[in-house]
C-alpha cells in the first residue's frame, strides 16, 4: 500500500510555499457548498472540533489475510499521541510523543531507543499518524487551509447519484501534488468513494470505497475501504471516540 498524505495544515504541519510563490486559485463556490453540506452531514464542525479523542486500529487486508494493525490513541486538543505496532520482522514498537513538536520518547522490543534510532522512530510515528488519520478522517478536512476545491461533475449508476469534488493542495501538507476525487452521494451526503493520484503522477486514478457509516459519539465515520477492483482493503477493527483518556496513556510505556 502506498502511503496517503495529510493535506490540510494542522498541528506541525507547515506550508512550504516560499516568497514571492503565486496566489493560489481559489476554490470553486459550488465545491465549497458541497463540502458544507459533507461536515453537516458528518456531526457538524462544532461536532468534530469538541471530539477531543480518537482512538483507532489501521489494519490492510490483503487476499483475506490481515497484517498486525498499528494502533493509535490521540489527543486533538492537544496533540498527545501514542502509537503502538510490529515492524514487518515482528518486533513490537511504542511511540509516545506530541504531534505538536514532534518529541517524545520511543521503545523498541521493551528497550527505550535513543540517539538517531529514537529520531528515525518518532518520524515514522508521525508519517503513520499522517497517513493513518487522512484515510479515516479525509471528509472532514475538505477546507482547510491549503485544499482547493473543485466541482468534478456527477456520476449515476444503479438509482444512486454522487457529486464529484476534486481536492488538490497549495503547497501545504507532505506531498502538495497529490490528487483526490471525493464522491459524495447525493442522498445522504457523506462520501462513498474516493479516488487519487498520488505524486502527481501520470497515472490511472486507484479507487477505494468507504463503507459502513455510523456514529461514533457525536460524529459519523466509516471502518472499511474496500477496493473494488482487488481482493484488498484498509480497514479500523478498533474504532472509538472515548469521552475521556487516562494521562497514562500519554505518558507510560
Amino acid at each position: 500500500m502506498r502511503r496517503a498524505r495529510w493535506a490540510f495544515l494542522w498541528m506541525a504541519a507547515v506550508p512550504v510555499m516560499g516568497q514571492g510563490a503565486a496566489a493560489a486559485p481559489p476554490s470553486d463556490p459550488k465545491a465549497v457548498a458541497l463540502a458544507d453540506e459533507v461536515m453537516r452531514a458528518l456531526g457538524g464542525a462544532e461536532a468534530w472540533n469538541n471530539t477531543r479523542y480518537l482512538r483507532f486500529d489501521f489494519a490492510v487486508e490483503r487476499d483475506g489475510k490481515a497484517g498486525p494493525p498499528r494502533s493509535h490513541t490521540w489527543d486533538k486538543h492537544t496533540g498527545r499521541y501514542r502509537l503502538e505496532g510490529k515492524t514487518r520482522e515482528g518486533d513490537p514498537y511504542l511511540v509516545l510523543m506530541n504531534l505538536n513538536t514532534k518529541e517524545g520518547s520511543a521503545w523498541m522490543k521493551g528497550a527505550k531507543v535513543e540517539g538517531e534510532e529514537a529520531k528515525k522512530a518518532l518520524d515514522n510515528a508521525y508519517g503513520a499518524w499522517v497517513n493513518d488519520t487522512y484515510w479515516l478522517l479525509a471528509p472532514y478536512k475538505m477546507k482547510d487551509p491549503g485544499v482547493i476545491l473543485a466541482s468534478a461533475g456527477e456520476e449515476t449508476k444503479d438509482g444512486t447519484t454522487w457529486d464529484k469534488v476534486v481536492l488538490t493542495f497549495d503547497n501545504v501538507g507532505l506531498t502538495p501534488k497529490d490528487k483526490y476525487w471525493l464522491w459524495v452521494n447525493r442522498q445522504t451526503k457523506l462520501v462513498d468513494r474516493w479516488d487519487y493520484v498520488l505524486k502527481g503522477e501520470e497515472a490511472p486514478p486507484t479507487t477505494w470505497l468507504w463503507k459502513g457509516w455510523k456514529a461514533y459519539g457525536a460524529i459519523q465515520l466509516a471502518p472499511d475501504r474496500p477496493s473494488p477492483t482487488e481482493n484488498r482493503k484498509i480497514f479500523f477493527p478498533v474504532l472509538e471516540v472515548p469521552a475521556s483518556v487516562a494521562d497514562t496513556v500519554f505518558t507510560t510505556p
